[in-house]
């Protein structure tokens, strides 16, 4: 019996030669989606005799910080250092995913578990705001901000952007798998519906936290609508707004190439770094949101 018990044990256990080729195929396709983030380190380490070559490196051949550095000695002499944008972004994301992640989780405990008149409309309402594309709201956002009076403010940053219909719509499914036996537990302990919030719902919707996170952090880390729009005082921009005026406005398009590939990886970085950390969390997100 041991002996048929370790052969059914080796046979569960023996890699299959299609297991082989699907795990050679996945590989490559890794190395693949790779790719474009080793370009983008090598593309700003590059020499500024490098960047030009033709045909192009895919890496660098004398890697180097001087695209840094030269990044540092641009805004030296600026009004604005580099650094007050990159401070600027970091208040902004922050604060936008505080925000935004406790709007959009409260919004959608109240729509996956209590019960009002129009909830199934409203909800209807955030899935059809999916479909608007984001220049479509830009003069009512506008019109709003100009009439709260906060132009120039870091609100102006934060208002038009945590309002997020994809958030609300991953918070739900995923709320809409915890039992309701818990709350209604918590409610007869004599917890109010925030402590419910705050003790239960919140704790356990942490995968799908993370991925709000993430989402948010990637959509106010690059915006550069808000900047643009909202903002004229240069030293309330954000990183984006800077980096697009690396080239803009030259009478050639060779000027500061290193600069902005350097400033592009600064760019990627934050996001890149979040995702490697939350990653775990995403994908309990993912398994959970299949369940249903």
């Amino acid at each position: 019996m041991a002996i048929l018990r370790l052969r059914k044990r080796s046979r569960l256990n023996r890699t299959t030669p299609f297991q082989w080729v699907l795990t050679a195929l996945l590989t490559m396709l890794a190395v693949f989606m790779l790719l474009p983030i080793v370009y983008l380190f090598n593309h700003a380490l590059k020499p500024y005799h490098e960047l030009f070559l033709f045909p192009p490196t895919f890496l660098a051949r004398q890697p180097t910080l001087d695209n840094f550095y030269d990044l540092l000695v641009v805004t030296k002499t600026a009004v604005v250092p580099v650094s007050r944008y990159i401070f600027n972004g970091v208040i902004v994301a922050a604060a936008t995913i505080v925000i935004g992640t406790l709007i959009s989780a409260i919004c959608a405990y109240a729509l996956s578990k209590h019960r009002f008149i129009g909830q199934k409309r409203l909800f209807s309402v955030i899935i059809v705001s999916l479909m608007f594309a984001p220049e479509t709201v830009q003069i009512p956002r506008y019109y709003v901000i100009s009439k709260l009076g906060i132009i120039n403010t870091y609100w102006a940053h934060i208002l038009p952007v945590i309002a997020l219909p994809v958030i609300v719509f991953l918070f739900k499914q995923f709320i809409d798998l915890l039992p309701d036996e818990l709350m209604e537990a918590a409610r007869m302990e004599g917890a109010t519906e925030f402590g419910v919030f705050g003790r239960i719902i919140l704790p356990l919707c942490m995968p799908a936290v993370a991925t709000a996170c993430i989402l948010i952090f990637q959509s106010t880390w690059s915006n550069m609508e808000t900047s643009s729009l909202y903002i004229e005082d240069e030293t309330m921009k954000t990183l984006p707004f800077f980096v697009s005026t690396l080239t803009g406005g030259l009478a050639n398009s060779v000027a500061r190439q290193g600069v902005a590939a350097a400033a592009s990886l600064l760019m990627f970085l934050p996001s890149f770094v979040m995702f490697l950390l939350l990653q775990r969390r995403v994908i309990s997100t993912m398994a959970h949101s299949g369940l249903k």
